[in-house]
């Protein structure tokens, strides 16, 4: 479209701009009482007319900034007055005291003179001023540049097929290990140095204790569990009072046993225990050549059916089994014929069995990070005898290797010749100090 006839269409629009100008002063008369909490005009309250001339100068308004930027570039510019926040322009006072006529075109004196009846009658609409456009700059214009495109060309190609190689793969299946293997072992060693001369007496002595204690447990984690331990503890003595033996045993026990068990709930078994104690040496006393026992003499096997309890008490701290066995085999072997007296066995004889019932306990409670306790119970009863077994021991862990432990053994076997002083009673106690490892 050409210049010219855009200019005929503004030329219609002169006598138009008084009653915008009267629109825009009524709406922001509006606004301003809204503000002010007096009254607040909402769109449905504008009337048609009103709102028809307004809708019709916001489509000239889009018409404008549509057209190409050489062909109205300047109207672009002098009706963009219309559209800002009102502005005081310094000119438009200027040009009306001034005596020449301005030297603009009908369209800019029109839009000054209905600016200037703005500022006379409502300044209150006046937002800025034109002092206040020149501190930000002048008004941007548009360049047109030219954007040149130099896309790469790649040739499609199709890609290497990669061909996987393949090789005979050896499938090796293996079976779970339901199998777990621990233990620990010990050497403790004393010595006591008394001189001849020692005012309150005594002698001098050296002895050692060391013990070796295996694991070995089965557990396929469906109802069946196997227990196997072999203890071996061996502790030996020497003193100067004793002329005829260099040394000899104060502690001495070799004991295996044996446990298959069927879960029959999460804590009970049903359960076979075999148990098998002897000793590795001969036992003798001070300035004594009597043996007073050897190894199998005397051997002892017990074999019992009955239930277990597996306790895991105190978040773990307290763990253990404890073995109720109402049917019990014991049987007792004696290889030496001076001993058979002392165990209870006819002369004529170098065995003896009976059955019973029997009640094991084995705990081990760890009390603190350095101090724990094993504990073992056994109590066997029958119609000729009872026997009852207390073990107690006591750690103290100094660190990974040095460890100190306390033992407490009461013993009561009422098939044993009685003692004038204990009567069917017998205790064992020693404290130690030396290395200890356990894998």
């Amino acid at each position: 479209m050409h210049f010219r006839s855009f200019s005929c269409i503004f030329a219609a629009m002169k006598k138009c701009l008084l009653l915008m100008l009267l629109v825009v002063a009524t709406v922001s008369v509006a606004q301003t009482r809204g503000r002010n909490g007096i009254r607040v005009m909402s769109a449905d309250t504008v009337s048609p007319r009103v709102q028809a001339y307004i809708d019709s100068l916001e489509t000239c308004r889009q018409h404008i900034d549509s057209l190409p930027l050489h062909a109205v570039s300047s109207e672009r510019t002098t009706y963009s007055r219309l559209f800002i926040p009102m502005t005081f322009y310094h000119n438009i006072a200027r040009h009306q005291f001034s005596i020449t006529p301005s030297s603009g075109t009908i369209e800019d004196a029109e839009i000054d003179l209905a600016l200037l009846k703005v500022y006379l009658n409502r300044p209150d609409l006046v937002m800025s001023t034109q002092s206040q456009l020149d501190i930000i700059g002048p008004t941007l214009t548009s360049q047109t540049a030219t954007i040149s495109s130099q896309p790469n060309i790649v040739e499609k190609v199709s890609p290497n097929t990669i061909d996987p190689t393949t090789g005979n793969v050896d499938v090796v299946v293996k079976r779970p290990n339901f199998w777990t293997f621990f233990g620990d072992v010990g050497l403790q060693a004393f010595q006591n140095y008394i001189s001849g001369n020692w005012y309150q007496g005594g002698e001098s002595n050296y002895s050692f204790l060391s013990w070796i204690n295996l694991h070995a447990n089965y557990n396929n984690k469906q109802k069946v569990t196997w227990d196997n331990t072999l203890e071996i503890k061996l502790g030996m003595l020497s003193s100067r009072s004793d002329t005829l033996h260099t040394l000899k045993t104060n502690t001495d026990l070799l004991r295996f046993t044996s446990k298959f068990g069927l879960q029959a709930t999460k804590r009970w078994y049903y359960t076979l225990k075999v148990e098998a104690q002897t000793q590795l040496m001969r036992t003798y006393r001070s300035n004594d050549p009597k043996v007073y026992s050897d190894f199998t003499s005397p051997l002892k096997v017990n074999v019992s059916i009955g239930m277990d309890y597996k306790v895991n008490w105190f978040k773990s701290r307290l763990t253990g089994d404890i073995h109720l066995a109402p049917l019990s085999y014991d049987f007792k072997y004696v290889g030496r014929k001076s001993l058979l007296a002392a165990n209870g066995i006819p002369e004529h004889r170098h065995t003896n069995d009976d059955f019973g019932s029997l009640f094991t306990a084995n705990l081990n409670w760890k009390i603190s990070n350095t101090i724990s306790w094993k504990t073992r119970m056994k109590a066997y009863s029958s119609f000729h005898r009872v026997e009852y077994e207390w073990e107690n021991t006591f750690s103290l862990r100094v660190n990974k290797y040095i460890s100190s432990t306390i033992f407490v053994y009461p013993r009561f076997d009422d098939n044993r010749r009685r003692d004038d002083h204990h009567g069917y009673w017998m205790y064992k106690e020693y404290i130690s100090l030396g290395l200890g490892y356990s894998f």
